[in-house]
């Protein structure tokens, strides 16, 4: 073999050799950009999953927080934040009515309430520990808390009070009283349902039930000074 066929005879190998290496660099370039297209999809994919697992990580909290079959997980934590807007605001008229105690939650039972004596270095003590008269002031803060949340911004200008009144001792009786008077003198106008004597005689206005016998009754407004032993 001479010279010049020895050199075609290299470069057809070198031109195999090259077309080998074109292709296995093909490959390669269509392997990466296979590659770089499933690292992609692999990214979407991941996203998609860690945004599935937020809203799940989310619907299991709700699910340990309010879920139950029959539904009493999600009304008892309704009625707590409603106790709780309702704690806040009878406070602030207990502030007025009754200074020395505060009232909160019980720890551990939302449901539940106790009281706060500031007169005694902040003592939490329980609701049933109050006296008639407090018992009253506490249950009238809370009656005007409601009264605000249901009311949103508006004012409630009247107050009606059924009965209630007949198990106060004189001392808390005078307390319920003095509590109303303070009341309606902030213009609240106040209603109050009693046969507690003590009380007729201090309302000044009254809308007096007179029984005429025979399943018949009349009803009258009358002044206080009016007011005899017929009234019901």
């Amino acid at each position: 073999m001479n010279d010049a066929e020895s050199a075609d005879r290299q470069r057809i190998d070198w031109q195999s050799e090259k077309s080998g290496f074109e292709e296995q660099i093909f490959t390669a370039r269509q392997a990466l950009a296979n590659g770089e297209e499933a690292e992609k999809q692999a990214g979407s994919l991941l996203e998609s999953l860690e945004m599935q697992q937020g809203q799940t990580e989310l619907w299991l909290k709700l699910s340990e927080l309010i879920g139950s079959a029959t539904g009493s997980k999600f009304r008892n934590l309704a009625q707590s934040l409603t106790l709780q807007q309702l704690v806040l605001a009878a406070n602030v008229h207990l502030q007025d009515l009754a200074p020395r105690y505060a009232l909160q939650t019980v720890p551990g039972s939302p449901l539940a309430l106790q009281v706060v004596d500031h007169d005694m270095g902040d003592e939490v003590r329980s609701v049933e520990s109050l006296s008639g008269g407090e018992s009253f002031l506490a249950s009238l803060a809370l009656a005007l808390a409601l009264a605000s949340l249901a009311a949103d911004s508006r004012l409630l200008g009247s107050l009606f009070i059924d009965e209630g009144f007949g198990t106060l001792d004189p001392d808390s009786l005078e307390m319920a009283l003095a509590c109303l008077d303070t009341l309606q003198a902030d213009g609240r106008q106040i209603g109050v349902i009693s046969h507690v004597g003590t009380l007729v005689e201090r309302i000044g206005t009254q809308v007096a039930v007179e029984s005429l016998g025979g399943g018949v009754s009349q009803v009258r407004i009358r002044e206080a000074r009016m007011i005899d032993s017929t009234v019901k």
